[in-house]
């Protein structure tokens, strides 16, 4: 294997398995919200009280990702991909393990659900700045017809991630009992991420710069004014409608990741079990099909392929919670699973597609920006809106309702959004990308 095909290999791996780690830590948050630390940190509240109270401090780490984007993106632009990326999973790795360790509210009082609300915004400033770097060190890495399948490597990193944090739990759960499970053996996936992390981060420490900064950096292209006042002079409509193609994806991955979960424990008095066997079939065929997604838009275009998936999320979302509120274990499984293929679709592509909206000099804050806008407006209060409004209503159709406005939200904003396949990630996407805002 020569020195390049070794080196792309490492930047791959790399995106792959820090990704996948970071969002085992942000993942293993979203179920222990809920499941667990309702008692655990909200004990006064009655339990529905209780789930939107630790659904809230989960939305909390919404408000920081772009934070986190914008500020790691700064320097990522400013300074290299890499060091950001290792900052990242120091912060997410660090602050997953304190939350490990954390003392309930009976141990220390209002201090416990104080705490863990900061550590969840250190989460969530560490999450933000992780999907740029480690999607444009996989892209700028990869050849020009290459760039949907290479930008794939930190995609399958995230339902990877929920692989890996949603067997951490059902292993765990199956060694305990159900009292001990909610008394302190939920804390062993979190304590346990300290390896992982030193793994990731091991990895990562090997990996070169991305090419493309380094020749910018070498051009005199990244001198001037600040990347986010760039980016909001030149490219605000790029940024917003990017943001807005994302709002479906990541409010329908979270409502079938975390409040799915929620709902179907709490609500429909579905075991935990069959629960999280549900989450991980359809986390294990999002992961799947997301490598056959990005070689597909590689082939036909990424906004040809990102329409599908929105047009298929939108149907499918009409009849999602009519299969979950069935109670059949085997229907619960076909209605993650079905609509898993169109987060792939949909999810494929993005790295490639936003790297390629933007130019080298300002693409980590461009594509982190509007990742993160994207994040927050769906997937940060997207379970909290759903517990809220059955817990108003009594009733899945406002929720089936909610998630359908979102995904025609989407579908319109894609609609908005140009081919960018054959675009270059050199000085041609920077005339292309202002030219599009102008």
């Amino acid at each position: 294997m020569t020195a390049g095909r070794r080196e792309t290999r490492r930047v791959l791996v790399s995106s792959f398995v820090g990704t996948m780690i970071e969002w085992y830590d942000f993942f293993l948050y979203g179920s222990a919200a809920a499941l667990v630390f309702g008692p655990q940190f909200f004990p006064k509240l009655s339990p529905t009280a209780g789930v939107l109270a630790s659904l809230a401090t989960f939305a909390v780490g919404f408000v920081a990702r772009p934070l986190g984007g914008v500020v790691m993106a700064h320097y990522g632009d400013r300074l290299g991909r890499k060091s950001s990326l290792v900052a990242s999973l120091v912060m997410m790795g660090t602050a997953t393990v304190l939350i490990g360790l954390l003392p309930p509210y009976s141990a220390i009082g209002v201090a416990a659900p104080i705490l863990l609300t900061l550590l969840r915004f250190v989460q969530g400033i560490g999450i933000g700045g992780e999907w740029g770097g480690a999607a444009l060190m996989a892209v700028e890495h990869a050849p020009k017809r290459k760039r949907g399948l290479y930008g794939s490597a930190p995609q399958m990193g995230v339902p990877a991630g929920l692989i890996l944090a949603t067997f951490a739990f059902l292993g765990t759960t199956a060694a305990t009992s159900p009292q001990q499970f909610a008394s302190w053996a939920w804390r062993i996936p979190f304590v346990a991420s300290s390896l992982l992390i030193v793994v990731a981060l091991a990895i990562r420490l090997k990996v070169a710069e991305s090419p493309l900064f380094v020749h910018s950096r070498q051009q005199g292209e990244l001198q001037g004014r600040a990347p986010i006042r760039e980016i909001l002079r030149k490219h605000k409509r790029t940024v917003a409608i990017a943001a807005g193609s994302f709002i479906a994806n990541n409010a329908v991955g979270y409502l079938f990741m975390v409040y799915t979960l929620s709902y179907g424990t709490s609500v429909l008095k579905v075991s935990r079990q069959s629960m999280l066997a549900a989450v991980l079939v359809g986390a294990v065929v999002w992961l799947a099909m997301i490598p056959l997604c990005a070689l597909l838009s590689d082939r036909y275009g990424r906004r040809r392929l990102y329409l599908v998936g929105a047009t298929a999320m939108l149907v499918w979302s009409t009849v999602y919670f009519l299969l979950i509120d069935s109670r059949n274990p085997v229907l619960i499984v076909v209605a993650v699973g079905l609509m898993a293929l169109g987060l792939a679709a949909t999810y494929a592509p993005q790295s490639a597609l936003f790297a390629e909206l933007f130019p080298t000099n300002v693409r980590y804050t461009g594509s982190s920006l509007a990742y993160q806008a994207g994040a927050i407006l769906g997937g940060g209060p997207a379970s909290l809106v759903a517990t809220a409004l059955h817990g108003a209503t009594g009733s899945s159709w406002p929720v089936m309702a909610y998630m359908s406005g979102l995904c025609l939200v989407s579908l319109l904003c894609v609609l908005l959004l140009r081919e960018t396949r054959h675009d270059e990630l050199g000085a041609t996407a920077v005339v292309r990308s202002a030219k599009a805002d102008l």
